[in-house]
Parts: C-alpha cells; sequence; structure tokens
C-alpha cells in the first residue's frame, strides 16, 4: 500500500544556486546532499517540519536516454505543479518580496481561498495557498 509522497522533483540549472535560494530565500531545510554520479547530486529540501521533500535536480547528458535529457531540460522555468501552503499568505509574500524573490502573481482572495504564485532561481512557479 501507497503511504506517502517521498520526494517531488524539480528541474534546476545550477545546484549550489538553487540550493541557497530554497533555503536562504525560502526558509527551507536542507534534509540531504550526497553524490550521485558525475556532476550530480542528491539534494532534498523542505519546509521545517514537512514530510514530503523537494529533489533539486540538475539533468545532465550522462543520464539514461537522450530525450530523458532533453525533456528535463526543457522543463527548467515551467510550473511545478506543486502548492505549498502558509498561515499567513500576506506576511508569507512580504518576507519572499524582502528575500528578493519573484512574484508571478500576488496574493488575491479567490472563492477557494487566498492565491499567489512565486517562482524560483530558474523561473520554475509554486502556487501558495491559505
Amino acid at each position: 500500500m501507497l503511504t506517502n509522497i517521498g520526494t517531488i522533483t524539480v528541474q534546476v540549472t545550477d545546484q549550489d544556486t538553487a540550493l541557497e535560494f530554497y533555503t536562504q530565500k525560502l526558509g527551507f531545510e536542507k534534509r540531504a546532499d550526497q553524490p550521485m554520479g558525475p556532476g550530480q547530486r542528491w539534494i532534498e529540501v523542505a519546509p521545517p517540519g514537512a514530510q514530503t521533500r523537494i529533489l533539486l535536480y540538475k539533468a545532465t547528458p550522462e543520464m539514461p536516454g537522450a530525450a530523458s535529457y532533453e525533456a528535463a531540460r526543457a522543463s527548467i522555468g515551467q510550473p511545478t505543479g506543486m502548492v505549498l501552503e502558509v498561515d499567513d499568505i500576506v506576511a508569507t509574500f512580504a518576507q519572499l518580496k524582502a528575500n528578493g524573490v519573484c512574484i508571478d502573481d500576488e496574493p488575491k482572495q479567490q472563492p477557494w481561498g487566498w492565491w499567489g504564485v512565486f517562482a524560483d532561481q530558474d523561473g520554475n512557479t509554486y502556487g501558495v495557498h491559505q
């Protein structure tokens, strides 16, 4: 029986830059950082206390299948499909702005609650819900 969502992969262009962004600008914790082959590391980050982690993955030409590499590279700068939850979206977005995070959509009241969107250092976007 499936019991948990462990990691969700986000493609990045530079793992060190991504790690700095997620830990310094978003306040995530680094959960793992270990070698994974030539020019590659397994880096997991997550909001404090969260069970599901984000894998900051850099596709390399050495990965199996050229089509996989091209598809991975093409996904950089696209919506991640992830929604992060917050207790106070207005305060969260104020902090994100103060940290220099690119805001794609300011928080707005919607029929399902408050909603906003920000982008990471590579333009990968995240929804934020309260």
